[in-house]
């Protein structure tokens, strides 16, 4: 999903939350139970954004008519690199209902998780204030 990708590497978090269905889940790649909801999905990615560095897009796959797109990524947190890849599923309204990331190695997922953790009482807050 071009749309997607300008908006993430032009660190245009507003036009990602635009392009996500009110209804979005979101499966994150260190937490067993998908996330539900715009308001949560894009608190997510907005974190994300704060820990990720040197985040770039390396590939896209899948046809760029259909609804199933996969970004494969590579980005550092602290001292740990990690390559990762973004699973968007577009419904027929052109909004993304469905994402699923996963990342690699397990010490670069590990390292996410502990950077998320600590952001974790902000982002909930965030997606609170959000849906208020």
């Amino acid at each position: 999903m071009r749309a997607f990708r300008e908006a993430v590497e032009a660190g245009d978090m507003d036009a990602v939350e635009a392009l996500l269905a009110e209804d979005v889940a979101f499966t994150s790649p260190v937490v067993f139970k998908p996330y539900a909801g715009r308001d949560v999905t894009a608190a997510i990615l907005r974190g994300v954004a704060e820990v990720f560095e040197d985040f770039r897009y390396v590939r896209e796959i899948g046809d760029p008519a259909g609804p199933d797109h996969a970004l494969v990524f590579t980005a550092r947190v602290g001292d740990r690199m990690l390559t990762g890849c973004d699973f968007l599923h577009v419904g027929e309204d052109g909004l993304i209902d469905d994402f699923t990331v996963m990342v690699r190695p397990l010490s670069g997922a590990q390292a996410l998780a502990e950077a998320m953790g600590a952001r974790f009482e902000q982002i909930a807050k965030e997606a609170e204030a959000r849906s208020a």
